[in-house]
């Protein structure tokens, strides 16, 4: 849609489900769904392929368990729930009823006893979660219609799971781009042994099931380089050479010609390639059967995945296969990479070349929850394999056992599941994995999916996060937005604050890589060859000084003389966005080879998944084609056709407003704001009350926030039409009068009309759910039929659950049901401390396999109008709080008999600069006065042709002032205001921050048993905050002793003995008298200890908390003397 208009709600067939979901709206879970679905299609089989078998002995007999197909099952009601009609479970009952929505999972297991294949048997490993709208959910696939009909809202993205009626959703974290090596300086580096310095390449290799890990060539100061591999999160270093020998039987001499071919004017790196290679004879290692046996002898005993009969070779090439570049499949492209990464590094060393960093978004990808809950699904298989073998040898351990398949039936019934480890996960978003899964924390991977109005929603689908490791640095390099984000990370989307730079948002039109035909990928080598790519197997012939290396994910096919490879890229360009024989999805990076240090030169190609990518006009062909991280660096792009420079200028920008994401795009006008103001509204929209759902009926969430009365902005952005966001709408069109007229409107505080407020102005509510669960199966809710309360028929149904629509407030009958446990009905009271209505009652089913227990969810509706202290703000980051409802009688008002809604303080503007809001007072009153809506998207007005002057000159026609101001008139005497007043229509927002919920006074109430304190927490009536600030407020103005009476009488006032001698707080006890020696009708006293007397003892009042602190520091042998003097 190129302009914003109220067609789309003015449409009789309003509300109504369309033919097709919206595009836009279906990027969001697009990410999610596809890497799920290929786990589902692709890459469980991979991983089952590559799981190792677990072995052992047995009675001197070799037993093998492995995996070899899995089914993945919809979710289903359990065949013991025979009384249900229809056994599909859709994600709303799962909602309703704060349950899992998962499906059955059941694997085949082979077993061999001496390589010998035995009776395979299947296992059901239990139900694992489901992700709503990928192939193994129900609504997958589905018109709007049937959405609609199953409960769910017609624009149903899915992309997360629900976990016990909560939706879950695995948070896309950016990390280092698979398989290329990049050139990174770290100081920590220095640290991991003799000789380490700084400077290393780094290369995180994935394989096609996912599974991921790091290697990283070191450069030793003594000039050799060292290989880091890891295994179950243990590091470990070998020398390159020894690794190059134990790949590949080939001789010293070609290993030699091959590390410095290119390089042979480089006589450091000669003499570093030649010490290595003799280093590694000295240890006596001369061929390739030599080295793999002394890296199997020197790693056996950590790599316990390998059964105990194996040999030092077999060990090695365990080690070889699992840890080293485990991303290629044969041991040659391997040798080809680390002699590419040994070049690099040491050009690296030389400061021939730049540092690439990880920080950069060219050289990141993403993390997506599909990709990760399948390498999580890989390793609990395993762990389960591993509980199967514990399994049988405890089996074993009897005297009678004999292996069989009935036995092995047995042991594996005995093994468990992993139903619970993949709940788990999900629901606490922590990790318990042996690996790590090559990732630098083990937190916070899993996030709930608010649904506090649309822009929240939406905003957590295109969220990336750069990783909890990175919040605890104090440096910033993680923080900064590069010059190579733009297109990709959205420069306005980021809070402010502990996250700011780190959490960030995709833009609009940024794409993710789904897993390419894998046809089409094996066609780029044989284009490239037909285009003039010399193939790698004459690598040994080829010049490369004047070559690019051709790498494709990670695999190096070719090489390219320097002067063909601009027109080899451009023709591949060509094939690329065609898409008929290569990938549409292929990144072409060429990094060209400068006399200037700059990055390290080579043709690199990308087909992987996970990748963001984005869609420009190429210039050339004047099609789309869609454009990686990595290469936009090397491309020339423009925005308008104005800026294109004729042979230079390769791509140009779809739009202006392209680098924006979903909720910048929202923002009226943000180039006519200053820069934090637009990064308050990314904010502050997401906290607004609205319209979250329509399913208002099938909701059991915690809290829901709604706006009776909202309103579709006059003037907005045409992105605003295009998500239909109309259908959820989440702001009031208000009157505004920019006036200082009470002196209550000081501090960014507005004043809003009391009439309006009484006719709904921002009016709004909360739904609040609770789950009640009866603890004996035989209990049941129903009204106590021999009850004397004769009222309590008029409050609760005959099924002893409340009516809807009825008043509830404390201490109210809430339900009633029969305790089988102790054979009478109970009747429980409502203990809220806000009056509300019952507005939905559910009875929800388990669909668990134990005896059902019954379940109820009670929905309340809290009536919330606006109030002096609750929060308020326009699309232009201009936040306050309502400081006064004021009579409309009292209000100023305009020729026309208008009477403002909302009273703004002038004084809002000149700091904020936010000359956006002025602009729409001007453009939403003329929208208003004509009828129409007004595009307010950015960078629509120039410098000559300006916003105010198009608006102002819509208002002239209309009849009213061309800068927006209006005769006023005062309210308390009726006289002209001298001054004309700044007066329109702005969509105000009410954000979720509410006096109601945040309230808090008590004079007394509990205190903690340690140091009688009053406790923290509203909910649990603890005492009002009093800090440093309140404390110098209370000094200032000379109020002392109510400075006293706050911190010590209501608090923890206590009188304690002092002994005024040795000034000790601990010394005076309570002096124990022999009986015999004990007067009769004589009170005790205190002696002091230390002093042997009772002469100087003394009653003092002082704070609890300080006799506790005196205490904790005497058990550390510190002793506290208090000075005492009389007064």
């Amino acid at each position: 849609m190129e302009n914003p208009s109220l067609k789309y709600i003015t449409n009789p067939d309003f509300g109504k489900p369309p033919d097709e979901q919206n595009e836009i709206l279906q990027r969001n879970g697009e990410p999610h769904t596809t890497s799920f679905n290929y786990m589902l299609n692709q890459g469980l089989s991979e991983a089952i392929k590559n799981l190792n078998p677990v072995e052992f002995l047995l009675n001197e007999r070799k037993i093998k368990l492995t995996i070899t197909n899995f089914l993945f099952q919809k979710p289903e009601v359990p065949p013991e729930m025979v009384l249900v009609k229809n056994k599909t479970i859709y994600p709303t009952s799962c909602r309703q009823s704060a349950n899992t929505y998962k499906g059955k999972f059941l694997v085949e297991i082979d077993w061999y006893i001496d390589n010998e294949q035995q009776q395979s048997f299947t296992k059901d490993l239990g139900e694992i979660p489901v992700m709503v709208k990928s192939e193994r959910c129900h609504l997958s696939k589905m018109s709007p219609k049937q959405l609609v009909e199953c409960g769910e809202h017609e624009q149903e993205w899915g992309g997360y799971f629900i976990i016990k009626g909560n939706e879950k959703l695995v948070r896309m974290l950016l990390m280092t781009r698979r398989n290329y090596p990049i050139t990174i300086k770290r100081s920590g580096w220095k640290q991991r042994g003799a000789l380490f310095s700084d400077c290393g390449v780094s290369i995180r290799c994935v394989r096609s099931d996912q599974t991921a890990t790091n290697n990283v060539l070191h450069f030793v100061n003594d000039g050799t380089a060292k290989l880091m591999f890891s295994y179950q999160k243990v590091l470990y270093y070998t020398p390159l050479c020894l690794i190059l020998k134990a790949l590949c039987n080939y001789s010293d001499q070609y290993i030699y010609q091959r590390l410095i071919q290119g390089c042979e004017d480089d006589t450091y790196y000669i003499d570093c390639v030649q010490n290595m290679l003799r280093a590694v004879h000295r240890e006596n290692l001369h061929t390739t059967e030599d080295c793999r046996l002394y890296l199997g002898k020197m790693f056996r005993v950590k790599f316990y995945e390998c059964p105990e009969w194996s040999t030092d070779k077999e060990v090695a090439e365990f080690i070889l296969r699992k840890c080293i570049l485990i991303h290629l499949d044969n041991n040659e492209d391997k040798f080809n990479m680390l002699v590419f990464m040994a070049q690099k590094l040491f050009s690296f060393a030389q400061d021939k070349c730049k540092v690439e960093g990880a920080d950069a978004v060219m050289m990141q990808e993403l993390l997506l929850g599909g990709h990760l809950y399948l390498q999580i699904l890989k390793e609990k298989m395993y762990s389960w394999l591993n509980g199967l073998k514990l399994s049988i040898l405890k089996l074993a351990k009897a005297a009678t056992f004999s292996i069989s398949q009935t036995e092995m039936l047995r042991a594996a019934k005995n093994s468990g599941g992993i139903e619970s480890a993949l709940g788990n996960f999900l629901a606490t978003g922590n990790l318990n994995s042996i690996s790590g899964l090559g990732l630098m924390q083990d937190k916070g991977l899993v996030i709930m999916a608010e649904n506090i109005n649309r822009m929240r929603y939406m905003s957590h689908f295109r969220a990336v996060h750069r990783g909890a490791f990175f919040q605890e640095m104090r440096t910033t390099e993680a923080r900064q937005l590069l010059p190579d984000a733009w297109g990709f990370i959205c420069p306005v989307h980021t809070p402010d604050g502990a996250p700011c730079g780190l959490l960030n948002h995709l833009t609009l039109n940024c794409v993710i890589t789904d897993v390419p035909d894998q046809d089409k990928v094996n066609n780029i080598p044989l284009v490239l060859t037909e285009l003039g790519m010399k193939p790698l197997k004459n690598a040994d012939m080829i010049d490369l000084k004047s070559s690019y290396v051709v790498q494709l994910d990670g695999r190096i096919i070719g090489y390219v003389h320097i002067n063909d490879a601009a027109r080899i890229v451009q023709k591949l360009r060509l094939f690329k966005i065609k898409g008929k024989v290569i990938p549409q999805t292929l990144e072409i990076a060429l990094v060209p080879l400068k006399r200037t240090v700059a990055q390290y030169p080579g043709i690199f190609l990308f087909t992987g998944p996970a990748r963001m990518m984005r869609p420009l006009k190429n210039l050339y062909t004047n099609q789309i084609e869609l454009v990686g991280t990595f290469e936009q660096v090397y491309l020339d792009i423009c925005v308008t056709p104005e800026e294109a420079y004729d042979k230079v200028t390769t791509h140009m920008e779809l739009s202006k407003t392209a680098f924006l994401s979903n909720l910048a795009q929202l923002i009226p006008m943000p180039d006519c704001n200053q820069s934090p103001r637009n990064m308050y509204q990314c904010q502050m929209g997401k906290q607004t009350m609205g319209t979250p759902c329509h399913t208002w009926d099938l909701q059991s969430e915690t809290k829901l926030y709604r706006l009776q009365t909202p309103g579709t902005p006059l003037f907005r952005p045409v992105h605003h039409d295009n998500i239909l966001l109309d259908d959820f709408a989440m702001g009031t069109n208000a009157i505004v009068a920019v006036i200082s007229y009470t002196g209550y409107d000081m501090e960014d505080a507005m004043i809003i009309n009391k009439a309006s407020e009484e006719r709904g102005l921002a009016h709004g509510m909360i739904y609040k759910s609770e789950f009640v669960e009866l603890d004996h199966p035989d209990s049941f809710f129903e009204r106590d039929p021999n009850t004397k309360n004769t009222n309590l028929s008029n409050l609760l149904d005959s099924d002893g659950l409340p009516f809807i629509g009825r008043k509830m407030v404390e201490n109210t009958p809430l339900y009633c049901f029969f305790d089988a446990d102790r054979s009478l009905y109970i009747t429980k009271t409502f203990k809220g401390k806000e009056e509300c209505y019952i507005h939905s009652v559910k009875l929800c089913a388990n669909f668990g396999r134990q005896k059902a227990k019954k379940i109820a969810c009670f929905t309340y509706r809290v009536p919330r109008n606006p109030s002096v202290g609750d929060k308020f703000a326009s699309r232009a980051g201009q936040k306050g709080i309502c400081s006064q409802k004021w009579p409309a009688e009292d209000l100023p008002f305009t020729e026309t008999g208008l009477v403002p809604d909302i009273v703004f303080n002038p004084h809002g503007f000149p700091s904020r600069m936010t000359i956006a809001m002025m602009i729409e007072i001007m453009a939403g009153k003329s929208a208003a006065l004509h009828g129409l809506v007004h595009d307010a998207t950015p960078f629509r007005f120039t410098e000559e042709d300006t916003a105010i002057d198009y608006f102002g000159r819509l208002l002239e026609k209309g009849g009213y002032n061309y800068y927006g101001t209006e005769t006023m008139y005062s309210g308390i005497d009726g006289r002209e205001m001298t001054a004309q007043i700044f007066f329109g229509i702005v969509h105000y927002q009410r954000l979720r921050h509410m006096v109601s919920d945040k309230w808090q006074v008590r004079s007394t109430g509990p205190t903690n048993i340690l140091t009688r304190q009053p406790l923290q927490g509203r909910k649990r009536g603890g005492g009002v905050r009093f800090g440093e600030m309140e404390r110098d407020a209370l000094i200032s103005h000379g109020a002392s002793f109510l400075l006293q009476d706050r911190l010590f009488h209501c608090s923890d006032e206590s009188t304690a003995f002092i002994c005024t001698s040795c000034g000790t707080l601990l010394g005076p006890i309570t002096a124990v008298m022999r009986l015999a020696d004990r007067p009769q009708h004589t009170e005790t006293k205190e002696t002091c200890r230390l002093c042997e007397t009772d002469e100087h003892i003394n009653k003092i009042k002082i704070p609890y908390i300080f006799k506790f602190f005196v205490t904790q520091l005497a058990s550390c042998n510190i002793n506290v003397r208090v000075g005492c003097q009389e007064v």
